[in-house]
């Protein structure tokens, strides 16, 4: 269920503020945060956000397509670890 027009985006506060220093300042440095439910904004784009995942920040860079995503998407929270391999034991010899 999306979220209703006459809302608009979430945005956190404290987030839009870090951003706007760091256009202003012109840094480098990622900007990290925890608001993962957060909508990426146009202000956004060219800067490097790091995303905290439950357990570490990952480094995103915020590009034109990303626009009106989640923040949440670009870190993911789950590790993916194969699914089980085929091996000489599993394999029924014919």
């Amino acid at each position: 269920m999306s979220r209703s027009l006459k809302k608009g985006p979430y945005l956190d506060t404290k987030l839009m503020e870090k951003v706007k220093k760091a256009k202003s300042e012109d840094a480098r440095t990622p900007i990290k945060t925890w608001a993962r439910a957060s909508q990426i904004s146009p202000e956004m784009v060219g800067l490097t956000l790091s995303i905290h995942n439950g357990k570490n920040f990952i480094n995103v860079f915020i590009t034109e397509p990303m626009v009106g995503h989640r923040l949440g998407e670009f870190a993911p929270t789950r590790t993916f670890r194969s699914h089980g391999r085929v091996t000489e034991r599993t394999i029924s010899p014919t």
